[in-house]
């Protein structure tokens, strides 16, 4: 019986649990077209400012080329690691439409 509690416990508290707070809230407003190494991508505002997603999680459930803009999200991302990071291009951890 003690064990069935437990479980039961458990349970509960996974049921209960928020989803995670995401680290930003940001607006996807379409593509960048422009041709250059580090240029193109979607076009994010997020924490006031402008950037372009470099790369997002497979698992996102998200096709921006099947949306309609402005595409409202939350999400956990930073800077890439590379020489684009001075054009503010980022890197999608993790991303949720509102």
């Amino acid at each position: 019986m003690k064990i069935v509690r437990i479980v039961f416990l458990v349970f509960v508290i996974i049921a209960c649990t928020k989803e995670s707070d995401f680290k930003s809230l940001g607006t996807v407003t379409g593509i960048d077209g422009t041709m250059c190494g580090c240029c193109g991508g979607w076009i994010i505002n997020v924490d006031n400012g402008r950037y372009l997603i470099d790369s997002m999680p497979k698992n996102s459930g998200i096709d921006f080329s099947k949306e309609t803009f402005p595409v409202t999200v939350k999400l956990d991302w930073q800077l890439v690691s590379n020489g684009c990071s001075i054009f503010g291009r980022i890197t999608v951890q993790r991303i949720k439409k509102i």
